[in-house]
């Protein structure tokens, strides 16, 4: 996830058990889902031991040479079509299945982030690399590591059963979700641009992300469930005096002031907040040098949250003239650029539907949770522009843990309770099988018990 885990607040409810939803004709015979599942167990050692291999070596974005390198060996060793150096250092690979069908794509990200460790693991990160010009420690402090080594597994699972498998699935490995350098170009949008979605296109996106809910559980929603991200930089500028006689100047403090507030009024008194939640912030104030002079400017810089893409829109236009306009009424003048969007992570609600029941055969009874949207942001949002898409969350904290002391993604105490892997594996695998078999759409019935209480409402969510 981005600046990609977080807390994720749920509304937490057993859902559908099973395959609850499909008429009994196209529900498949026991024996197919419980392949999956044998399947999935059988590859469980392997699959700890590749995420402790990963986690111990991590990359950041962009320069997932390691990484990509095994990935694409194993794909090769299931006989899978595979590309590498895609979007830099990505690796898609191509199963065909032994009877004609559509095509589904699984996506995993590679990448680490510049994070020093601080959990007392036996496979612990101690890599130092060079990052922006600094010599930075590297951690897979956001979960990658765990989302690679799933779908690693979840391509042999479903590479095992390719003779019955009706279509295609396409296994996408993509680098710098959250990290790469300033000033170089990666991630989903690069991956798109340079053909990830084409040859063939596939019909529908699946992905996971691990965060500490309780291990094993999985939690999705229809519709926005991942935040739009946009950050801006506003530049206010009047004309430089001497501090004691401002008068002689404009000065561009108290404007640069006055549109902080301002833009808290368009969350708060300007758009629909029962369409969708918003949240504008303003992180940077930057200007002057001496206590005596008036400055010729002020920065401010923030980002923009949002669910909703025509709300999106209109908060960006507003945030402009809003801007602009105070400034201007200072008799000072505003410069306004928005820049690094990215879209809503938004679960295509007929997908999400139709595959609700396979993620609950996945999970098992009493293990699934309907999420609340949460402000951090997904490139994986990129994949979902072009096709319907379900992105959904992995519970990996300890079932023993503390509510609410479970440490954030992003941070150097980030954990992950393997045992939950497993779960993400069966998810994948069974999601890409049922969907090219054809399932019927199924129906969410779930309720509305609240997860606030249960993941704490004081711990750190920072994320992208």
């Amino acid at each position: 996830m981005r600046v990609s885990a977080c807390v994720i607040p749920a509304i937490a409810v057993p859902l559908l058990g099973a395959q609850a939803g499909l008429p009994a004709a196209r529900r498949g015979s026991p024996s197919s889902a419980e392949s999956i599942e044998r399947l999935a167990e059988k590859v469980e050692p392997k699959v700890i031991a590749w995420r402790r291999d990963i986690h111990r070596n991590p990359e950041l974005g962009n320069r997932e040479f390691r990484t990509a390198a095994m990935v694409a060996e194993h794909l090769r060793s299931l006989g899978l079509e595979v590309t590498a150096k895609v979007a830099h250092t990505g690796v898609v690979g191509i199963l065909r299945g032994g009877k004609p069908g559509g095509v589904v794509a699984l996506r995993a990200d590679m990448d680490a982030l510049p994070v020093k460790e601080a959990l007392d693991l036996p496979f612990a990160s101690r890599v130092k690399t060079s990052y922006n010009g600094q010599e930075v420690s590297v951690m897979h402090a956001c979960g990658h590591d765990a989302h690679t080594a799933i779908l690693m597994g979840a391509a042999e699972v479903l590479a095992a059963r390719r003779a019955g498998l009706k279509g295609t699935v396409k296994f996408i490995f993509q680098p710098a979700e959250d990290s790469k350098p300033d000033g170089e170009e990666g991630g989903a949008e690069l991956m798109v641009r340079e053909g990830v979605l084409e040859n063939p296109k596939p019909d529908a996106i699946f992905g996971l992300h691990v965060v500490p809910l309780p291990s094993g559980v999985v939690a999705w929603r229809p519709g926005g469930i991942m935040a739009g991200v946009d950050n801006f930089r506003i530049v206010v500028r009047g004309r430089q005096t001497h501090g004691a006689m401002p008068w002689y100047g404009v000065d561009p403090v108290p404007a640069a002031a006055q549109v902080v507030l301002g833009l808290q009024t368009i969350v708060s008194r300007q758009v629909d907040l029962t369409a969708a939640p918003a949240v504008i912030t303003v992180g940077v104030i930057r200007g002057g040098s001496q206590p005596n002079i008036v400055p010729a400017e002020v920065e401010l810089a923030g980002t923009i949250r949002s669910f909703d893409p025509g709300m999106r829109s209109e908060i960006q236009k507003r945030v402009k003239g809003t801007a602009e306009g105070i400034a201007r009424g200072a008799g000072a003048a505003a410069e306004v650029s928005i820049y690094g969007g990215l879209p809503v992570t938004f679960n295509d609600p007929a997908l999400t539907a139709r595959m609700a029941p396979v993620l609950e055969k996945a999970a098992g009874a009493g293990e699934t949770m309907t999420a609340t949207p949460v402000t951090a942001g997904e490139d994986f949002a990129a994949y979902q522009q072009r096709v319907p898409g379900l992105f959904f969350f992995l519970g990996v904290a300890p079932r023993n843990a503390e509510p609410g002391k479970e440490a954030m993604n992003h941070s150097p105490y980030f954990y992950v309770d393997e045992s939950a892997l497993v779960t993400g594996v069966r998810a994948l695998a069974q999601l890409a099988a049922a969907y090219l078999e054809g399932a019927e759409p199924g129906k969410d019935k779930s309720g509305n018990r609240s997860l606030w209480s249960r993941l704490g409402r004081g711990t750190d969510r920072r994320h992208r």
